[in-house]
């Protein structure tokens, strides 16, 4: 573990020393086995003798996106209810077997698959497969169960969302950059549909989705791996995969007017975001944007962040990301104001940065700091065996192959300033743009944003 920590702080290093050097051919890139069951399940595996541990990695290709208006957040639901306990293991033995055993494990729903994980033992894997194998094709689906779980839900979701206005916010934001896209509703779903869950309808979620060919196992540790195949093989050999439905998702159509949303919560500053349509994972247009968004608002040296918190000194924070889903992506802007300071003067800022953007190119030093930022998040995000699979599951779920983990440093090395100012111009303009505003029950004038001053 330390000979390879003290490969990634040497890699960053030379990064940020000799990124724009001819010679400079630096690679990622560690063993990994992938193949194919019968049934259609999706292997990957990437052994590792460090450290005595196995990350266990068990995803599905479904998400909120499979969802549709009544039965949102059925995904998110069925995730709480995988770990209620299955046919061999009920109830509250699931969890008792695990932590008895020195295993920890979690999951998380997104927009596009969900996953299950757990970190354990090397000397446990077998049995760690012997009880996901069980909860893939023998869960119990209670309703009391159910009506437990419900309000287990309805509570993350107050905390996360209602009870939390820039969770309200963020919510907003997809609702507004996304009309007919399914990525318009949120992942753990709307408050109306979670209390109204159906027992039928998360079976048939667990029964359509929940099989071998609609599922990748990652394993990344401490095993042999002629040992894991032959444990795979006898536990998810004989399970049978099932006709997955045709997923024909709505594309969004290209926004082409403006578009102003106000939310009113006890708060005393203002927050506001603007946002656009972004691009999907992996695509050319990706990393370009992505350093975009690293230049214009990531960090304290960023241009929103020196305009709006040192110079003017009229907000607390000034971010921009670049958020990418499977098929569509949210490039946004967010501000929160300091209480009492006027939203226009901020918007007018933000606005000018984003101008600077599409209408003069960048620095070379200001390109390869932010080259720098983002490739050293991606390395630093492969040094423990759980990141390394992440990586892989993400990658193959998303872009169709992990081989593209090993693809993206060269892509993002390979952006120029060139590239960025035409993509800030594809993507940042003034009629894409959705302005989403938080502010206070008692604030009466109506917030209007200013059209897009030009400098």
């Amino acid at each position: 573990m330390k000979r390879f920590l003290f490969f990634v702080s040497l890699f960053c290093s030379l990064i940020s020393k000799a990124q724009d050097k001819p010679e400079n051919n630096l690679k990622i890139n560690f063993p990994v086995v992938k193949y194919k069951l019968q049934n259609g399940l999706t292997v990957l595996l990437h052994e590792d003798h460090t450290v005595p541990l196995i990350s266990y990695h068990t995803w599905y290709r479904v998400g909120s996106r499979d969802e549709a208006p009544g039965i949102t957040g059925s995904a998110h639901m069925l995730e709480h209810m995988m770990f209620k306990g299955s046919k061999k293991y009920p109830g509250k033995n699931f969890d008792r077997l695990l932590h008895e055993n020195g295993i920890t494990n979690n999951a998380f729903t997104t927009y596009d698959y969900t996953g299950f994980y757990e970190s354990l033992p090397s000397s446990k894997l077998e049995m760690m497969m012997d009880i996901e194998v069980d909860r893939m094709s023998n869960l119990e689906l209670s309703q009391a169960d159910l009506l437990s779980e419900r309000e287990v839900v309805k509570e993350e979701r107050r905390w996360r969302i209602d009870n939390n206005p820039m969770g309200l916010l963020m919510e907003m934001v997809m609702s507004t950059v996304f009309k007919t896209s399914n990525y318009r509703w949120p992942v753990i779903g709307t408050m109306a549909d979670i209390s109204n869950y159906k027992i039928e309808t998360l079976r048939e979620f667990h029964s359509t989705y929940y099989v071998p060919n609609n599922a990748i196992l990652v394993l990344a540790g401490d095993f042999k791996t002629t040992e894991a195949k032959r444990l795979i093989e006898k536990y998810y050999g004989p399970l049978a995969s099932r006709p997955l439905p045709t997923r024909e998702y709505a594309k969004e159509a290209p926004q082409k007017t403006q578009r102003e949303v106000v939310l009113r919560k006890d708060v005393q500053g203002i927050s506001f975001t603007v946002g656009f349509q972004g691009t999907p994972n992996a695509v050319s247009d990706m990393y370009p944007l992505d350093l975009a968004a690293n230049i214009l608002g990531s960090g304290t040296s960023s241009h929103l962040y020196k305009r709006l918190v040192y110079a003017t000194q009229s907000a607390t924070s000034a971010y921009s990301y670049h958020s990418t889903m499977q098929d569509q992506g949210v490039f946004a802007v967010g501000v929160n104001l300091k209480p009492g300071v006027s939203m226009q003067q901020s918007l007018d800022l933000v606005y000018q940065e984003i101008w600077k953007l599409r209408n003069k190119q960048v620095s070379e030093q200001e390109l390869e700091k932010a080259k720098t930022h983002v490739m050293r998040d991606f390395v630093e995000g492969l040094t423990t065996i759980d990141g390394k699979a992440r990586a892989l599951a993400v990658n193959e779920i998303v872009t169709g192959s992990y081989e593209n983990l090993f693809k993206d440093l060269d892509r993002y090395k390979a952006v120029t300033a060139a590239q960025i100012q035409e993509v800030a111009n594809k993507y940042l303009n003034q009629q894409q743009r959705s302005i989403l505003t938080l502010t206070g029950r008692a604030e009466e004038k109506k917030v209007t944003p200013a059209e897009e001053k030009k400098e």
